[in-house]
């Protein structure tokens, strides 16, 4: 960022739009100058008049100068985000974080979990290990959304099972007229799982029942709470430790995290 103040947001044009589903949208950024973040970083974006909100980019951390934004229509300002239009400007704040610890995957297997939107902060890591594929053994994705219609980056699926190190899984909750893939719930794509397990790092995101049971889910496959990484963006504010809102014990999501390893939170009361 431009300002020594990390509570002045940096202008960001909308360069475009994309409607992904029916209740979610992406905000293709373009920052006045490039947004250096690391896959896992969240930023807070700003509508002028209206309020700022904490997001994860889901696009590659390779791109700095073309940030996107994905932002499901949960509330009052989420809503007024979806009606933002190409070529208005927004502001940026950030990025905060630590972001994922893609120093720790060199020669493991990585496993990707989403449910609904959350497979947006997933997506920057996901093209993150896809340009560097030879630093890691294997990615396995698996990802679960409501219906069929609600399933994120669809068209996106087949590029990345494309490599031969990759593989993806969709489920939706129940069967549908013109799905043939996988029903129920995206921990049923956890049980027998073809991974090597010691040598196996899991990385998850969706809704906090999500998180939840598939932390629990894990667990009974066989892999030790340090293997476990869980994306916890919510409740966060300053992104900088200061209004204590997201505190999980004794450590804060927007400084700690905002993806934290199950080992160092799973005793605390307020997890999920």
């Amino acid at each position: 960022m431009s300002s020594e103040n990390a509570y002045v947001p940096q202008p960001a044009e909308v360069a475009e739009v994309i409607e992904e589903t029916p209740t979610i949208k992406t905000l293709v950024l373009s920052p006045s100058e490039p947004l250096a973040f690391k896959a896992g970083q969240f930023v807070q974006l700003t509508l002028p008049g209206v309020g700022e909100a904490p997001f994860t980019p889901s696009s590659s951390p390779l791109e700095p100068q073309r940030v996107a934004i994905t932002i499901l229509n949960t509330g009052t300002v989420t809503e007024r985000f979806h009606q933002v239009q190409a070529g208005q400007t927004l502001g940026l704040r950030g990025p905060f974080g630590k972001g994922y610890p893609i120093e720790k995957l060199a020669g493991k297997e990585v496993l990707v979990v989403g449910g609904g939107v959350g497979l947006a902060p997933l997506r920057a890591l996901i093209l993150a290990l896809l340009a560097d594929m030879e630093s890691i053994k294997r990615m396995s994705i698996k990802y679960g959304a409501r219906r069929m219609e609600e399933l994120l980056y669809r068209d996106q699926y087949e590029g990345w099972a494309a490599h031969p190190k990759v593989d993806v899984t969709c489920t939706i909750d129940n069967p549908q007229e013109g799905w043939t893939g996988r029903t129920g719930v995206v921990t049923t794509l956890l049980k027998d799982l073809d991974v090597d397990k010691p040598n196996c790092l899991c990385f998850v995101c969706g809704p906090s029942v999500m998180l939840r049971f598939t932390t629990f889910s894990l667990l009974e496959e066989g892999f030790e709470p340090e293997q476990i990484y869980l994306s916890m963006n919510r409740r966060m504010s300053c992104g900088m430790g200061h209004c204590g809102r997201c505190n999980i014990g004794p450590y804060y999501l927007c400084k700690d995290g905002p993806d934290m390893n199950y080992a160092l939170i799973k005793d605390y009361p307020n997890v999920f």
